[in-house]
């Protein structure tokens, strides 16, 4: 049986997590869902899924071609900028991280309208974030977009931390990297998790300090996925959407974005044939069926 917009009750959330370049994954799991219309009544994204999210949000029928726009174009050079030496000055300057964030600041601005707000948005959309002071969530859904989408995405290391109304934030991927106790608590009877984190795949071994930094965060990003889900799913439909069977991939790496995406988009369009969605629960690919 074929899942569509009829068997998940609404308000349906979507759930964007992070992971860098693997992002991509999300643009493929876009195009198979909206094949089933299957669209976002809310979003709630992390780092770059909060990007991709921002996105959605902004015209959810349209979001699998916009985002494969965007995507078509993304570079390392673009949101990562600069080589070792560069990056020894970054960190010997700002002290806390190897790269500004004015590469991802343009990414924004280039598929974003002009000071952009969230309520500029058609749909609700949250882009969670980690409140330095206290270490817990802190879930940004007013004023304006591009600070909110910087502080989602401010991977500690990697990114400078942004403050917003006083809060000191950095990346909710430390956090809540798939967020879905937020998108529950936004209004979500249903939840659809576009994980780029997916499980049964983990990058190859790093090769640089930011491959390391970003490598521990994505491990520590599938423990909290894994034992939220059970939870969340005892209340509602839960839809954890399979990743695609391919190589290891470093999240800096943006040379794999068209396979990442055509993998997605055949994987879940596959798992979609297989099941029927029957009250809550976790509705995942089962064990046999994915690559570990």
């Amino acid at each position: 049986m074929t899942v569509t917009s009829a068997d998940l009750p609404r308000p349906v959330g979507f759930v964007l997590g992070g992971g860098g370049s693997l992002g991509a994954v999300q643009v493929g799991m876009l195009r198979a869902l909206a094949d089933r219309d299957i669209i976002a009544d809310l979003v709630v994204g992390t780092s770059v899924g909060a990007l991709n999210g921002a996105i959605v949000a902004l015209e959810p029928a349209a979001a699998a071609t916009r985002l494969a726009k965007v995507w078509a174009t993304m570079t390392r050079r673009q949101v990562f900028p600069g080589g070792p030496l560069s990056q020894a000055r970054t960190l010997r300057t700002g002290r806390t991280h190897l790269f500004p964030n004015t590469g991802l600041r343009a990414v924004i601005d280039a598929h974003l309208p002009p000071d952009a707000t969230f309520a500029d948005l058609a749909v609700p959309f949250g882009a969670v974030t980690m409140d330095v002071a206290t270490a817990t969530p802190y879930v940004l859904d007013k004023g304006p977009l591009t600070p909110a989408l910087l502080a989602s995405a401010a991977i500690p290391g990697i990114f400078p931390a942004v403050t917003i109304d006083g809060h000191q934030l950095y990346d909710g991927g430390v956090v809540a990297n798939v967020p879905l106790i937020q998108a529950q608590a936004m209004g979500a009877r249903s939840l659809v998790v576009l994980d780029a984190a997916f499980p049964g795949q983990l990058p190859g071994p790093p090769a640089t300090l930011a491959e390391a930094l970003l490598f521990t965060a994505i491990v520590t990003m599938r423990v909290q996925a894994r034992l939220e889900a059970p939870i969340a799913a005892t209340e509602l439909p839960v839809l954890y959407l399979p990743g695609p069977a391919i190589q290891r991939v470093s999240p800096l790496d943006f040379t794999h974005t068209d396979a990442l995406a055509t993998g997605a988009h055949e994987a879940v369009a596959a798992f979609l044939d297989t099941v029927t969605i029957d009250g809550p629960g976790l509705y995942e690919r089962s064990a046999a069926q994915t690559d570990l």
